[in-house]
Order: structure tokens, then sequence, then C-alpha cells
């Protein structure tokens, strides 16, 4: 494939970005991963041997080669709105990890330097396109629900239960804050791609196993004027479960398994389909043919093929900076209603103070 884009990884920190250079390392995407830097050297070291890449001695060193014309962020999130702002200056299209940031006002830097210097930019994030999901977008848009009245999300990992996972960055305030602000912020977007910004939450947050992994099991529910209902049901502590989207509407229901961690590793019961919906006027179940991830690594490594096709100009950002504040903003909305005991407008000035 002709006019390679050559791309330079900042930070290695959020282990999906390995399975992009996987896959572009194998595949004829029109990607090629060149360059890498990282503050912690052995993680630097470790892909420098797996990909191939140079390895560079600054996050300066790598933006000002000319090989590369785009950059994955995939630091900690501490270091997202610093790197976003030197990449933008230095003209690179940005490929960043979720979530956004940290607060609010690390949000507000990021959204004002890909503005200010015109950069093509989007989160990386996994929900916005598997195909099930995009699915399931497309009969709501269709119609086919008809109204929506309760849309239920549930996402979680084995993470918590791992005494070792308190030693990781994941669950460093100075680094990432927590499991919640980490991980959450998947469902939260998808409800956020889904239905679009709610009008308030209300939510409970909890640390049920190990102290050193605050707030492994949260349950938060937006609200929307008109409704509907939705619910973002997230346990860090989980070894293996079935159902992850449940969409209750007029004409009939939305059931999907197998969408997340726990559902796609674990042994699978029976050979049904994972994504299927009823249609009250037939009285039937219609499955999909679209197939589940066979495992959730390979999920992850589907996203590589959407952010190539991004990076080409082939299609729109899966989702703007000006996105990725808001649905930062549903997170950190619910430690304030949590903390609270209140429902709280995403609005609601504490929630910049989070």
């Amino acid at each position: 494939m002709n006019d390679t884009i050559g791309v330079g990884i900042l930070g290695f920190a959020h282990g999906h970005v390995n399975a992009y250079c996987e896959e572009w390392k194998q595949a004829d995407l029109g990607v090629r991963v060149v360059a890498g830097w990282d503050h912690a050297p052995e993680r630097l070291e470790a892909a420098v041997n797996a990909y191939g890449l140079e390895g560079c001695d600054s996050a300066e060193t790598l933006l000002a080669r000319e090989d590369v014309q785009a950059v994955v962020i995939a630091s900690e999130t501490s270091r997202h709105a610093d790197l976003v702002q030197l990449a933008a200056a230095a003209g690179k299209a940005i490929i960043l990890q979720k979530p956004i940031a940290l607060t609010m006002a690390e949000a507000d830097k990021i959204v004002a330097a890909v503005e200010r210097h015109g950069v093509p930019f989007t989160l990386a994030w996994q929900m916005r396109v598997d195909p099930q999901n995009v699915q399931m977008k497309a009969w709501l848009q269709g119609g086919e629900l008809g109204q929506v009245f309760m849309v239920r999300r549930r996402h979680g990992l084995n993470a918590g239960l791992n005494a070792d996972f308190a030693n990781t960055w994941h669950v460093d305030p100075a680094s990432n804050r927590d499991i919640w602000a980490d991980d959450s912020s998947h469902p939260a977007d998808f409800i956020h791609w889904l239905l679009g910004e709610p009008e308030s939450v209300t939510a409970e947050l909890a640390s049920l196993f190990n102290p050193r992994i605050p707030n492994d099991n949260g349950i938060a529910i937006y609200r929307y004027a008109a409704g509907p209902i939705a619910e973002v049901s997230c346990s860090f502590t989980c070894h293996a479960i079935q159902n992850t989207t449940e969409i209750i509407g007029e004409r009939g229901t939305i059931v999907q398994n197998y969408g997340d961690a726990p559902s796609a590793n674990a042994p699978r019961p029976d050979a049904g389909a994972g994504l299927r919906r009823f249609d009250a006027a037939a009285n039937a179940w219609v499955d999909s043919d679209i197939a589940s991830p066979p495992n959730h690594y390979e999920r992850i490594r589907g996203l590589a093929v959407p952010l190539a096709a991004f990076l080409r100009g082939e299609r729109e950002p899966l989702a703007t900076a000006e996105e990725g504040r808001t649905s930062l903003r549903m997170v950190l909305a619910t430690y304030v209603s949590s903390r609270e005991g209140r429902r709280v407008s995403l609005n609601d000035p504490a929630v910049n103070d989070v």
C-alpha cells in the first residue's frame, strides 16, 4: 500500500496499544508504527523488541521526526493533556486512549489544543465500533424498537480480584484516579454515543473487596428529560457473566451477550446468538448474524482497523475531543452523586472540582 502513514507511540502504559501495534504490523492497513517513547524504560524496551520500532529518548524527539505523521497516546491518563498539547503543536494526527483526562480542566486543555492547531483527533473508544454495538444503534435509529424506555449496559473486569493490580498505575490517584474512572468511562461513553448527553446522574460507588483498589463496584443511573432511563453497572470484581446490554422499547427488546472481558473470555454455555432482538408484533426473537468476539483481546484488536481508516482520512473520528470531554463529565458527575447522596446535573459546578 502506497503512502503509508508513519505512527509514533507516546507511552505504552495502556495495554490496548499493544493490540493496535500487532495488527498494524501484520495487516496491510496503510499504517506503520515507526517510533515510540515511554518515560518507563522497561516498557519502551519491550515495545522496541516486540514491534521493531525505534525508541526515542523524549516525546519531543519523537514528535520532531519527519517520518511520524500521527501519534497514539497511550500513556497514563495524567499525562494526556501535556502530550496532546505537544503533539497538536507539532501538527500530528492524534489517537488518544480513554478516558480523555483526569479532570475537566485537563479535558479543556485538550479540546483547546486540538481546536487551536486543527489536527485530526479521535478518542480510541472500543464500544463505538464493536460491530454488534453498531447494529444496536442502527436498530434504535431505524425505529425497530419504537420509543425506548430503558437502556442497561453492564461492564466488568476481574482485575479487582488480583492483589497485584493494586500496585499498577491504573489505581494510582496521581496517574489514573481509580478503576471506576478508568473503566466505567467505556459504558458511560457508550450511553453518550447511543442516546446523547444525559441531563443528570444518580450513582453509588463502593470499595467492596480490596481497599487498595478503590471503587471496584458501582452503578450509575442517567436521566434524560423525556426518557429513556439509562443504567451503567460495573463490577471490577467479576469472574464471568453473560448479559452485557439490554434495551427495552415499545416494540420489543434488544439483548446482547459477550460484549466485554468477563463475558467474552468465559466459557459459553451454549452456541446461541450473542445479539438478538425481540419483535413484539411477531412475538418472536430475531437473531443477528454478527458474531460475538472469540475473546476480549481479539475484540480490542479489532479497533486497529477503524483507527487506521481514521488516520487515512477515510472515516470520521470515533469520538471528537468535545465528545470525550462530555463523556468525562458523565463519569465525574457520578463521584459527586455518590459522595453527596443526590442526583447531580451534568452542569453542576461541583463536577469541575472532582
